[in-house]
This record gives C-alpha cells, structure tokens and sequence, in this order.
C-alpha cells in the first residue's frame, strides 16, 4: 500500500511544485518526503533565516488543518528551509490530493507575508 501511494504522492508533488520559484528540490521515498524552499531556484540560495519561512508555513498549514513539519536551519543549522510530509500509512488518493492542495495554499500563504 504505501509503494502504489507513495507514487502518487510522488507524482502530485512533483506536478504541482516541480517548476515552483522557490522549490529548489523534491526529494523522498514511499510516504516520506520533503521539499526545499530557496529564495532563488536557479542558484538555490536559501531565504534569510529573520523570514523564519518555516514557522509561517507551519502557521499556515495549521490553519487549513494540514499536519506536516516545517523546520529551518537546515543546511547548516541557521540557514535553510524544509518542509517534511509524512502521512499515514491508510492515505488514501483524494486525500493525498487535499494534503498537496493545502499545502501549496500554505506555502503561497506564507510567502506572501511580509
């Protein structure tokens, strides 16, 4: 069950954020994975860690009832922004459709805060 749904998770992933401005990668495996949020997509360099873009998209995404961990300092412990999916095992399709509607809402959300 998570192969078959890890693909489609994989799948709506990648089709909805695979040409994201600021999405410098996909990366993940079955049921887990996680995106990389850059301020610059071609050079991948990373927002400014005063943004805390990880906490206004776990903000966000707590808004619109979505459940996934957002966490900063990444890349070397000040600097770099993820945000990690891991849903249960029982997920099913239109759920994992919701999951990846909530979150980009969450992300735009969040981006746009000033």
């Amino acid at each position: 069950r998570v192969a078959p749904m890890g693909e489609t998770l994989a799948r709506q992933l990648r089709a909805t954020f695979g040409e994201h401005p600021h999405v410098g990668d996909i990366r993940g495996r079955g049921l887990f994975w996680a995106l990389e949020l850059v301020a610059e997509r071609k050079t991948k360099k990373p927002f400014e860690p005063s943004l805390r873009l990880h906490a206004r998209i776990k903000q966000e995404a707590l808004k619109a009832g979505l459940l996934c961990y957002p966490m900063g300092g990444t890349i070397d412990g000040e600097r770099g922004d993820h945000v990690l999916l891991a849903p249960p095992f029982v997920i099913e399709p239109s759920q994992i459709e919701e999951l990846v509607h909530k979150l980009s809402g969450s992300i735009e959300s969040a981006l746009q805060i000033n």
